[in-house]
């Protein structure tokens, strides 16, 4: 029993560096990868979903060391850990997958209440740009010597580059919504 638990905690050791590898590149999934079933830990990444395997296979070694474990119990807690080791071991296999799929598919379509509220923040940095930019207009021309005038004007500027940026960024989602909205 002793040489299966240690082959099990190998095996899930590695598991754990495939996980936080992947975690790494992936981040955090919109959805739980796995049923609540199957993993209590409702994880959005691996690493926890390892986590917890590698805790009930913890608590296996833990009871039969005390000489509690009974064969009903071991049976169980390898059977869920079989399932689970599997499962990890499915998910980080798709991977390679995974990543054609959602390059075929493209970007999320963002849902049409997600862009009324893009648009509710595009239109107040505009606003609020539009003022910095009149303010920064005023100091050019308040400005006492050329010096204070030339970094004036560069603040101007950069504030007339992010202002047209914000203004394009803003008009593209009024075009999408109002594409969205033709279409249903």
């Amino acid at each position: 029993m002793k040489a299966q638990i240690d082959a099990m905690s190998q095996h899930l050791e590695q598991l754990a560096n495939q996980a936080a590898e992947v975690d790494r590149r992936r981040g955090e999934a919109r959805a739980p990868l796995f049923a609540t079933t199957l993993f209590h830990c409702k994880g959005k990444l691996l690493t926890p979903c390892v986590n917890e395997a590698q805790g009930l296979l913890a608590v296996m070694q833990r009871d039969h060391q005390q000489g509690v474990l009974t064969d009903a119990r071991a049976t169980h807690i390898c059977d869920t850990l079989l399932s689970q080791i599997t499962a990890l071991q499915r998910e980080l296999a798709t991977q390679p997958l995974r990543k054609q799929e959602q390059a075929k598919r493209g970007p999320r379509r963002q849902a049409i209440g997600e862009l009324y509220q893009d648009l509710a923040k595009h239109q107040d940095w505009e606003r609020r740009l539009a003022d910095k930019l009149r303010d920064a207009n005023a100091s050019v021309e308040m400005a006492s010597t050329p010096a204070a005038r030339q970094q004036y004007q560069k603040q101007v500027l950069a504030l007339e580059q992010r202002l047209a940026r914000c203004t394009k960024a803003r008009e593209r989602i009024e075009t999408t919504i109002s594409y969205r909205e033709k279409k249903s």
